[in-house]
């Protein structure tokens, strides 16, 4: 297999941010949960689980700046807000998937190879 390498000579710096965003573990969820279609905050929220109201907040706002998620109010009583992918957040669905499925076919190898160090990492200590 080989490796193909992109070059953007000058631009790291934008690309950079953009790998950050996408790199974080709770757009990912948010980009994942988001893939059937529209979704409530407090239905993402319930989903996720262990994500904060301030912090699922800021995933929103931060992949709605980035131009992967719109945010619509209906006008209701509550006001009814629901978080979609734009086509741009759902072109970036095939690579999570590749990256998932990656992901478990080697996370025993991972967790192996953990666990090894983490038993080397105690022997060094103790010496």
């Amino acid at each position: 297999m080989t490796v193909r390498h992109t070059h953007v000579a000058g631009r790291c710096d934008r690309v950079a941010p953009v790998l950050a965003r996408i790199g974080d573990k709770w757009a990912v969820l948010v980009v994942v949960l988001l893939a059937d279609g529209p979704v409530r905050f407090n239905e993402l929220k319930r989903r996720i689980g262990v994500i904060s109201q301030r912090m699922l907040t800021f995933t929103l706002r931060a992949l709605e700046r980035d131009g992967l998620v719109v945010r619509t109010v209906h006008a209701s009583v509550p006001p009814k807000v629901e978080y979609a992918l734009t086509p741009l957040g759902q072109s970036l669905l095939e690579p999570i998937s590749h990256l998932s499925q990656w992901a478990v076919d080697h996370a025993d190898e991972i967790e192996a190879s953990r666990a090894a160090f983490d038993g080397e990492d105690a022997r060094e200590v103790a010496e």
